[in-house]
Parts: structure tokens; sequence; C-alpha cells
């Protein structure tokens, strides 16, 4: 499936670096199981797509992580086109657009490409802000994004599954202003986040964090956090999820005093992008729900994520959580995987999946 749809882009990339929605791509979008009132359908095909950013004239960025490359969309009458505006890079996963410039992660680096959305056809030459991320491929890929504070976040993994890393250079979140200077640590004890966002009316931070492998096929569950101030600590690598110790390390810190999730999810899912909702397309009753892509399982037996789900908060307490998609997997074989949400000033819901090599718009129609 996956080389199909890397053959059809192939066949659509024109030789100034854009190349336009291939519609003729066979993905069996009948078999994602949505609420009464939503569709699904294919917006874009964008190769190894991970994180979404909007710019401020509609343009939608997309950063990758094996494909080297950033991408820029693009609609104008109904047509959409795809521009590959940076390539060669290492782990480009992460994308955010802040006062009209786009701040890309590529591992150890944070490039900033200045007016972008007046020079897509002849990018800018980007300025590196930042250069002391750590260089180990092993959670290298970043998430970031810009706060209410107007600082940017960047997600910064353990080099490890589960080791004693030294916290001030990994396992945190951290945050720098956005000429790369005062760079702090946020939160620590986070073994990997890929998601992150703030609640629109408290403005505080939640983010998704994945937990550990090898300890069993059910734990530790994998993790909805909020840390509504600075300094908090998460558990890791002591204490997963609520309580559980971590058989090697456990016994040194406890969970005491780490802060427990708001929401344990389904143990080996693979959380990563999370968006609040704050468009006004679906019911009322998704507002300000926090919808999470799970990109699935890995090393498991038994399968886990490939699916949307979403959390109703009450408060800072989550009340429930359910699934909104689901049929990326199919008969224990995988088709798609999701990556990272984005609300659309339409109040759709963007999808990227870097296994099917798509992007998905989700709408809802009253039934």
């Amino acid at each position: 499936m996956k080389l199909l749809i890397i053959f059809m882009l192939f066949l659509s990339t024109l030789s100034n670096g854009i190349f336009a929605v291939a519609k003729d791509i066979n993905l069996p979008l009948e078999k994602i199981k949505l609420p009464p009132g939503f569709s699904i359908d294919l917006w874009a095909t964008v190769p190894d797509a991970r994180a979404l950013a909007l710019g401020d004239k509609g343009t939608v960025f997309v950063g990758s992580r094996s494909a080297g490359n950033v991408y820029a969309i693009t609609e104008q009458n109904g047509e959409r086109q795809v521009r590959t505006i940076a390539s060669k890079l290492k782990l480009p996963s992460g994308v955010a657009f802040h006062k009209g410039s786009l701040y890309v992660s590529a591992i150890n680096r944070v490039l900033r490409f200045d007016q972008i959305e007046d020079n897509l056809d002849q990018p800018t030459q980007p300025i590196e802000i930042f250069d002391r991320l750590p260089k180990e491929d092993f959670h290298g890929w970043r998430y970031i994004a810009f706060g209410p504070d107007n600082l940017l976040y960047v997600s910064v993994g353990a080099p490890c599954d589960a080791c004693e890393a030294d916290q001030s250079k990994y396992a945190h979140i951290a945050r720098m202003k956005p000429d790369g200077s005062h760079y702090e640590v946020y939160a620590q004890g986070i073994r990997h986040s890929a998601g992150f966002d703030w609640h629109p009316e408290t403005k505080e931070l939640w983010f998704t964090e994945i937990g550990r492998n090898w300890m069993n096929e059910s734990i530790p569950p994998d993790e909805l956090n909020h840390a509504p101030t600075q300094g908090m600590h998460f558990g890791f690598p002591y204490c997963h999820a609520s309580n559980i110790l971590d058989p090697k390390y456990g016994a040194k810190r406890g969970c005491e005093r780490s802060t427990p999730p708001v929401q344990e999810l389904e143990a080996h899912a693979t959380p990563l992008g999370m968006r609040f909702y704050t468009g006004k397309m679906f019911p009322a009753d998704y507002k300000s729900r926090i919808i999470i892509a799970e990109h699935g399982s890995s090393n498991q037996r038994t399968h886990s994520g490939y699916q949307l789900v979403s959390v109703q908060l009450a408060t800072n307490e989550a009340a429930s959580k359910e699934t909104f998609a689901a049929g990326w997997l199919d008969e224990g074989k995988a088709w798609g995987r999701p990556v990272d949400v984005l609300v659309m000033p339409d109040g759709a819901l963007l999808v990227s999946d870097d296994l099917a090599g798509a992007i998905y718009r989700i709408s809802y129609t009253q039934p």
C-alpha cells in the first residue's frame, strides 16, 4: 500500500518540487468507523506525514521523519498543491508557526524560515536558532509548538527505552524564546512526548506520553498528562502511570513524588499528536475535548492503538474517554497509522498518517 502511494506521488511530482494531490490512491477509508454524522476523506497525499501546523494565510505545514522533508500545502479554488519547502534534514518531524515564521525541529537543531508563506516557491535560507538539543536518534524526532506565553516548547525524549539519563538534557519538555535564547526545562520525568497543546480557557499545558516497552503486554499504560506549572516531575524512569514501579529503577524514587496522569491510555498504543477541539463544526459537546492520535503498537503480539480517541474533561479531571475514529488496523494488519491532528478554521479536523502517506479531513454534517 505504502509503495503504491509513493509511486503515485512520484508520477504527480513536478520538476519544481510541487505536486498535486493524487486523487486515485486506493485507501480503504470505508473501513474507518466514526460517530454518526462524521465522515472522513483524503485531503492530501504527503509521504511520511508527521506533525501539522497552520500558517496565518491558511498554509498547512507538514513535518516528516525518515523522508527528511518539510512540506507546505496550499489550496486555491478547491485545488490543493503540496510543495517540498525543505529537504535532506535529519528527523524534521516537528513544525510550528509563529508570527510569519515556520519553525522546524531537526534532531539537535531548531530552524526558522522567515516570511515563509510569501516565499513558498523559493523559501529563504533557514536561520538556526538553537543547536544544543541531543544528537541521539533514539526519540530524536521532536514535537514543537508555541504556547500562550509566546515561547517555543520542545519535547526531548529519553535516549533509551528506560534509563537514568540526565534530566537536564533528556526526558523533559523545555521552552525557549523565539530567537532560541533562554532555554529552560519546563517539566521532567517524561519518557517521550510527541504531542502537546494548551487548554483554550486555562492556557495550561497538556501532553501525551509514550510509556516504556518490555515490561508486559498490558503495562505500563500510555498517558495523558497535565502540567499547569513549571517544575513538575512525571515519574520516568522510576514510576509509570499512576503507581507502577519500574522493575529496575522504581526502588530509587518510588511514585510518591511523581505527578500521576490525568488519563491512563491503553498500553503501547503510542499516543502522539493531540489537540483541544476549538472549532464550531462538530457538535457542541466536542468543545474543548482532547483528540489524541494513537500511532499504534510496534513490538507487541496484541495490537493496540491505530485510532483516534477523545477525552472529555471535567475541570482538570478526565470525565470520559472513548474511541473517535478507528479502522486503520484491519484484521491484525495496519494500513495506516495516525500521527497528528489539526483543527482547521472551518472546524474540520485534519489527521496525518505516516504509513499511508496521507492527510485526512474529518468533517461533521448533522445526521
